[in-house]
């Protein structure tokens, strides 16, 4: 099995999180290639589909029709999504399936979670 995400970028979970202390340039880089990937609404659905789909992934045959847009459209904002490291793919036969990174999802919630109360 060939793994399609060879080539995404490593998220690194080591981000300040925002709202507590200021990112560093790299920090602010990484995050905001991150959510410019899933700024996009048909990105964004993607995402929701791949990780909503019974056993947290799907096939691309099972995306495609969620869309009034061609396979190579669909297939270019996958890839956008794949090289920011928020999912990943497996080819299985003629298909590959995608999932979401959770360490990605992870990495995003931290970065936006807002202080505890009482810590200063």
């Amino acid at each position: 099995m060939s793994n399609q995400s060879s080539g995404a970028a490593q998220v690194v979970p080591c981000c300040s999180p925002v709202l507590r202390e200021p990112l560093t340039a790299d920090q602010a880089a990484e995050l905001a290639r991150v959510f410019k990937a899933i700024g996009e609404p048909v990105r964004l659905r993607l995402l929701s589909l791949i990780a909503s789909h019974p056993g947290g992934e799907a096939c691309v045959c099972d995306l495609t029709d969620a869309f009034d847009l061609s396979g190579p459209t669909i297939s270019h904002h996958l890839k956008v999504l794949r090289e920011a490291g928020v999912i990943e793919g497996e080819r299985r036969g003629t298909w590959i399936y995608y999932r979401v990174r959770p360490e990605t999802l992870r990495l995003m919630s931290r970065a936006l979670a807002p202080a505890e109360e009482g810590a200063a």
